[in-house]
């Protein structure tokens, strides 16, 4: 059983403080308002308290969980921030696992890394929009949260201590969250976790304090986060502009003191310095991972897996990743029979191990990335794997490299590789050396989604066929050797330079889980459109001309159609203007009052 404390009361007195043995520090440097909670920098927008209890930290986080080693139980939770927060007993155990690196990895100091994990059951999210839950329609595809899974960012520190019977002091802080904020998650744990270890306590509710006071989540707006004492400066991205198109400049700061901590992104990973090892492979890799193929990532500390697997999933944005993925994977976690069975096909997941269990385990596997102990430093020439053939990683101390016998469908872009090697030869920095890759990932994606992108809009309806009272007309069906017959005149060649076989690559991919997802949120966008569409006819339509020469039934039908776009447009989020309601529901009683008094009556009362 995961050990567990929970604090039914958070300000502590000065005097209390006191007892707790912490200085003058982050945890200190706040006063009191009339209510009990601290107060938040000057000047911050949105600092103000939720009026619902820990709704505004409920919006970014779901907890913050603090695991140690217990010598009688092993690892063990040992506080969970806030109190009311829901963990099902097997998600608190698989938390526990997930906190530490395996034994073997050999983490002293601190160490920092990532994990995903699936909840046992789905939770409903806490009330959106109104009550600052981010309204997710306006993120990008992949920085929406997934109700199925959490995320964890972690900060664990392992150093010899004699006054303890271990030896050795072992404690984790833990972020958990549903949304996929890798940069400021991991930036807000590297700013609590420190504090939290010499002062306890008093630090982590003041932090949590700090956390309900931010500003609800917006996309396409400057963000200022108090958290310990120093200010966050973050933007997150909204889904129509390309994703680091528009980097976060510093806003004024006249009230914020001291300046603030800007993020240039909310999420995106170091890309050079988690795929420098396999730079040669990385266009192998991104069609892997665009196809959904099941990949393993061995390494020896779970901060490389993490990193990588992260990595890998955003080779491919703007495409959201759709497979499952674990940036850090262990024998305890409850799917581990499942996902590593040899009864079956591995199954399309990324997984990030340090077990040395695995390179037996998964050896079965058709694509392994083995990464080796140390990454290279600033400035160092990244020591490059080979690409060796699938079936060889037999021995635990298999050497470095990309195991796979997968024939790439496109011919090898070395002019890429060639730019980022002369780079850490002439010491362009790691930022630079980045961005580049991650412009040349994301155009070869751009490429590929164009055609698609272009295939998917002509199979929208055109606007005349929207007719007032009739149903929406429907979008067509996707036909795949419809789609593949475009490619010759209006495939990838017109913005990649890239050659080969372009249409086996689209066929492999037409399977994937990722194309699944990418239709599915595509023909979700054409309906909304379709739906708008046909209640901007609706309110341009004489109704009560049209009603008056109908049948009771016909009326009946559009009152109840109205009915159904009012509740669609507020359930599946469509941003419809007041006015624009209004005239909606001015539409809807027109047509009430062309039917009897009683019809009227039940109809109202629906």
């Amino acid at each position: 059983m995961a050990r567990l404390r929970n604090f039914s009361t958070w300000e502590l007195s000065s005097e209390e403080a006191g007892r707790a043995g912490s200085p003058q520090g982050a945890c200190e440097t706040r006063f009191s308002v009339p209510g009990g909670r601290p107060c938040s920098p000057e000047g911050i927008e949105g600092s103000q308290p939720s009026p619902w209890p820990w709704e505004r930290f409920t919006s970014w986080l779901h907890s913050i969980c603090v695991v140690t080693f217990d010598l009688e139980l092993g690892q063990a939770i040992e506080l969970i921030y806030p109190p009311h927060a829901k963990l099902t007993e097997k998600e608190k155990m698989n938390v526990c696992y997930l906190a530490f690196p395996d034994s073997n990895s050999g983490c002293h100091g601190d160490t920092q890394f990532s994990f995903r994990f699936r909840r046992s059951a789905c939770w409903k999210a806490s009330p959106r929009n109104a009550h600052g839950q981010p309204d997710e329609q306006h993120l990008p595809t992949l920085l929406q949260s997934d109700p199925h899974f959490l995320y964890g960012y972690v900060y664990f520190r392992q150093v010899r201590d004699k006054s303890l019977r271990r030896g050795y002091f072992q404690k984790s802080v833990v972020l958990l969250t549903s949304l996929p904020y890798l940069c400021l998650y991991s930036t807000v744990v590297r700013l609590i976790a420190p504090e939290y270890f010499d002062k306890l306590e008093p630090c982590m509710e003041a932090a949590c304090n700090d956390i309900d006071r931010w500003p609800p989540l917006v996309a396409g707006k400057t963000l200022s986060l108090p958290i310990m004492g120093v200010v966050i400066q973050v933007r997150i991205p909204t889904r129509n502009e390309k994703l680091g198109a528009a980097p976060l400049k510093q806003t004024p700061t006249e009230n914020l003191l001291p300046a603030p901590l800007v993020l240039p992104t909310v999420h995106e990973p170091d890309l050079f310095r988690a795929l420098s090892p396999v730079l040669p492979h990385v266009q192998l890799l991104w069609e892997l991972v665009l196809l959904g193929e099941p990949l393993v990532v061995m390494a020896t500390s779970p901060s490389v897996t993490s990193d990588s697997v992260l990595a890998l999933v955003s080779c491919i944005a703007p495409l959201r990743f759709c497979s499952d993925f674990r940036p850090y994977f262990t024998i305890h976690d409850p799917e581990f029979r499942e996902i590593t069975t040899r009864t079956q096909a591995p199954p399309s997941v990324i997984l990030g191990v340090t077990n040395p269990f695995f390179a037996k385990t998964l050896q079965h596997w058709p694509h392994i990335l083995r990464i080796g102990e140390t990454r290279p430093s600033a400035g160092e020439q990244p020591r490059q794997v080979k690409l060796r053939k699938a079936g060889k990683l037999k021995a635990l101390d298999a050497k470095p490299g990309v195991y796979t016998a997968h024939k790439p469908f496109l011919v090898r872009d070395r002019a890429i590789v060639k730019r980022l090697l002369k780079g850490v030869q002439r010491k362009r920095p790691v930022e630079v050396q980045s961005a580049i890759l991650r412009r040349y990932l994301l155009e070869l994606t751009q490429s590929f989604i164009i055609p698609l992108e272009r295939y998917v809009a002509s199979l929208m309806p055109l606007q005349k066929s929207v007719a007032p009272f009739k149903s929406p007309p429907q979008v067509r069906p996707f036909v795949v050797d419809e789609f593949v017959a475009t490619l010759q005149h209006a495939g990838p060649q017109l913005t990649s330079p890239l050659r080969g076989d372009w249409q086996g690559l689209y066929r492999r991919f037409l399977r994937s889980q990722n194309f699944e997802g990418w239709l599915s949120a595509r023909r979700r966008d054409m309906n909304h459109k379709l739906e708008l569409l046909h209640m901007e006819a609706l309110l341009n339509a004489d109704v009560g001309g049209w009603v008056s020469g109908r049948s009771e039934v016909e009326a009946v039908d559009l009152v109840l159609q109205l009915q159904d776009k009012l509740l669609l447009a507020e359930r599946a989020g469509l941003s419809l203007p007041e006015d624009t309601q209004a005239k909606l529901r001015a539409c809807m009683h027109t047509a009430l009052g062309a039917l009897p008094k009683d019809l009227q009556a039940v109809l109202s009362r629906m």
